[in-house]
């Protein structure tokens, strides 16, 4: 598995890639998780020419993507916008390998964390980024852009799920 930059020709599929990850949200009575439709393609387009697009692909790194991370900028850290992993490619390591080469992208433009947001009780959530090394913050401890994501996720109506904050130090 190779994380390479997500190409142009390739974003209609990182939509295909989340709608299927979606899914299991369905089984745990998160329907609305499920429903929910990806980022459009011209955010998409936004995150790949600021070089905040990534894919693991298959075969030689030419493959096709299995799973994809997007990240911003957030006060003064690298955030995880979206990542997922096609569920027939799940359980292989490829998330944790596309946080891991987002850190190393933190690190090398001296970021000094990474932080999401995530439900709190989802088994493959909050509790899977902690095993990775994320902690929970107080909301005492969030900075602004942080305040702001959790504002618009609560527009969205993501609020009718605990959900945290979490950061992992480089």
């Amino acid at each position: 598995m190779l994380i390479r930059a997500a190409h142009i020709d390739e974003l209609s599929l990182l939509q295909d890639i989340e709608r299927a990850s979606g899914e299991c949200f369905r089984a745990i009575g998160m329907p609305e998780i499920a429903d929910d439709e990806p980022l459009p393609l011209e955010e998409l387009l936004g995150y790949r020419g600021a070089g905040l697009a990534w894919v693991a692909a298959d075969g030689a790194g030419t493959g096709t993507p299995v799973g994809y991370l997007i990240a911003d900028r957030v006060d003064g850290n690298l955030h995880v916008e979206q990542v997922s992993v096609h569920p027939d490619s799940a359980h292989r390591r490829i998330g944790r390998a596309l946080l891991e080469h987002l850190a190393e992208r933190a690190t090398a433009e001296g970021a000094p964390a990474l932080t999401l947001t995530t439900f709190t009780d989802v088994p493959w959530n909050a509790p899977y980024y902690a095993r990775l090394g994320f902690r929970a913050l107080a909301e005492s401890g969030l900075g602004p852009g942080l305040r702001d994501i959790r504002d618009r996720e609560a527009l969205h109506g993501l609020d009718r799920w605990p959900r945290v904050c979490m950061r992992r130090d480089l």
